[in-house]
């Protein structure tokens, strides 16, 4: 089974065009938040509708930047990984949309008891699954994934706090365009591909003895 997964797409899909085959080929395509820029439905509709001219077989959720009414409209759509969960063959995935608070005052902020909330809810309807693939826009604190200019880590402590409790395989994020990487978190590998438009997206591939990541170009 083959994952792609992208971010922080903020309305800007020139890369898929670059990505058809993998994108063709995958099992299932996941967008782990920020479709828009402070914008809602009718944007964030753009942007699944570009992914899904190539792979229908999509999973989203909302981020941020991304107005509350995303956040309906994936839950209309079936696709929504914010607070929920889908099995796909071995491998489960779970997510948590929005972020925790920033200096901003975007569109679509929540507390980390929050994300807490949505990641276990997210993570109760995968838990017998062979494989835990968890998809949270906000990443977790003290990582390679979370640091802004300056070297400042401003992701959660409790998505760090959750992963070392429930030990997801994979933990997909973004929010941190600058922070384009992956690190370790207890034995969990956290990926970051960066803003979409710079280039990056991540590959999963999992079997039924083994689960693999990386952060590959267009």
């Amino acid at each position: 089974m083959k994952i792609v997964s992208f971010g922080d797409v903020h309305e800007d899909t020139n890369n898929l065009a670059k990505m058809k085959s993998a994108l063709e080929s995958a099992d299932i395509v996941v967008i782990s938040g920020d479709l828009t820029n402070c914008h809602g439905m009718t944007e964030a509709k753009k942007v699944v509708d570009a992914v899904k001219s190539y792979n229908k077989r999509v999973l989203v959720q909302y981020g941020n930047m991304d107005t509350p009414d995303v956040d309906a409209y994936l839950t209309k759509e079936g696709i929504n990984l914010h607070g929920n969960g889908f099995v796909i063959e071995d491998v489960g995935i779970f997510g948590c949309g929005g972020s925790s608070p920033t200096p901003f005052n975007t569109p679509s902020e929540i507390s980390d008891e929050d994300i807490e909330k949505y990641l276990i809810k997210g993570y109760s309807k995968v838990k017998d699954a062979r494989w835990k693939v968890m998809v949270c826009h906000t990443p977790p604190k003290d990582t390679a994934t979370d640091a802004i200019r300056g070297g400042i880590h401003v992701g959660s402590s409790a998505v760090r706090n959750f992963i070392l409790q429930y030990k997801p395989d994979i933990c997909i994020t973004g929010h941190i365009h600058e922070s384009r990487g992956t690190d370790n978190v207890g034995d969990t590998l956290v990926l970051n591909a960066g803003m979409f438009r710079n280039g990056w997206y991540i590959e999963i591939v999992a079997d039924k003895t083994e689960i693999s990541a990386m952060i590959k170009p267009v």
